[in-house]
């Protein structure tokens, strides 16, 4: 049976200002989202500002609507979010070895440390063509677009988080006799989690740019193909909508890590 924990009045006073605290901010947030959409819909219904530019958050709503009993809105929401899921993961987990492998050797992290500068600079949109070349026109130019965006960010922040280790901790474990695999595995990457969690979290954004630049060039269906489309038939209700969606998948995706990294530090406080 698990043990209640007893905490002093002074912690529970502390803990029930801190539930307060997160209650007023949830509700901060809703309220200014509802109080955007509410103006939004004001200014526009008034005729302050033409609704065929601007949209609104009913014009948004009644497209979203038509496209869902033509039965294609679930369709063009699974593409997108399956080939950023998709070039997310491969993202991280080639960026996480490859940051790995730099710290291992620090002679091949000083012979690749320029190139990766340098790649992390260049404007991944300027390869599409050779993205359509090599890849195609499919979902797999798309994924590669992802994983290009984003792989060398998840490798400079992982291999700045792996570089950071305490030096007083690892001169300790050396004098220890540990191996550098028991240096890796327990010290660099317990001391990196933080910084894995913080990764997470902009691969998500840059994951979802990648996608959308990938849509914009060579797609057929997604939600970035419906951003496209909507502006070349001036429906710009479309547009809006199509960006509404992907601003709560976005969130959707954002959260889970946020999620993640309170498992994490759960795990890691036991």
């Amino acid at each position: 049976m698990k043990e209640k924990k007893i905490y002093s009045k002074e912690h529970e006073l502390y803990l029930k200002k801190c539930r307060k605290h997160a209650i007023i901010v949830w509700v901060s947030r809703v309220g200014l989202l509802a109080l955007l959409l509410g103006l939004w819909e004001l200014v526009t219904a008034c005729g302050w500002v033409d609704p065929f530019i601007m949209s609104s958050p009913s014009r948004i709503a009644k497209t979203i609507g038509s496209l869902y009993h033509e039965g294609t809105l679930f369709y063009h929401i699974g593409v997108t979010l399956g080939e950023t899921i998709a070039g997310f993961l491969i993202a991280v987990v080639l960026g996480v070895s490859i940051a790995l492998a730099l710290w291992w050797s620090e002679t091949l992290r000083k012979v690749l440390e320029p190139y990766i500068v340098v790649l992390n600079a260049l404007p991944k949109i300027a390869l599409g063509p050779l993205i359509i070349i090599w890849f195609g026109t499919g979902s797999k130019a798309i994924i590669f677009m992802t994983v290009l965006v984003g792989l060398i960010v998840a490798i400079m922040h992982m291999l700045a988080a792996f570089c950071a280790t305490d030096k007083n901790k690892l001169l300790l474990m050396r004098s220890m006799g540990a191996s550098k695999w028991q240096i890796l595995q327990k010290l660099v990457i317990p001391s990196a989690l933080p910084a894995f969690t913080s990764m997470l979290k902009v691969a998500v954004g840059m994951a979802w740019i990648g996608s959308i630049m990938g849509e914009y060039i060579v797609s057929k269906a997604g939600l970035g193909y419906l951003i496209v489309y909507g502006g070349q038939v001036f429906k710009l209700d479309l547009v809006m909508s199509a960006t509404f969606l992907l601003c709560l998948l976005a969130a959707g995706m954002y959260f889970l890590v946020v999620l993640l990294e309170k498992i994490l530090v759960k795990n890691t406080e036991n």
